[in-house]
C-alpha cells in the first residue's frame, strides 16, 4: 500500500509544466527543481501554465523567475496560440554548473 505522503511522484520532465495539479505551497520548491532539471537535460525554452485566476500564481511565478538571473535569461507571457496570460514563456540559461 503506497503512502502518499511519504512516497514521491515523479513527474516526466518536458519543456512544459501544468501548476493547475499543485498546491500552492509547493510550487516554489517545484519549479526551482524543475528548472534545474531541465537545464541538466538541455531543456532551455520551458511553459509555465499558471492559468488566468485573478493573478496571484502568475505573480509569484514571477517573483521567482526574477529571484533566478542565473538560471533564467528572460521571460514573458504566452501569446494566443501558447496560453496568453495564463502561461509564462521562459528562456534558461544553458549551464547547470551555477
Amino acid at each position: 500500500m503506497r503512502d502518499s505522503k511519504e512516497d514521491p511522484i515523479e513527474y516526466p520532465i518536458t519543456s512544459e509544466i501544468d501548476l493547475h495539479t499543485f498546491r500552492p505551497n509547493e510550487v516554489s520548491s517545484l519549479l526551482r527543481e524543475y528548472i534545474r532539471e531541465c537545464r541538466e537535460r538541455g531543456i532551455l525554452e520551458i511553459r509555465i501554465v499558471h492559468g488566468k485566476g485573478t493573478g496571484t500564481l502568475r505573480e509569484g511565478v514571477h517573483r521567482l523567475l526574477d529571484e533566478m538571473p542565473k538560471e533564467v535569461n528572460s521571460y514573458r507571457l504566452g501569446d494566443e496560440t501558447s496560453g496568453g496570460w495564463g502561461a509564462t514563456l521562459v528562456m534558461l540559461s544553458g549551464s547547470s554548473s551555477d
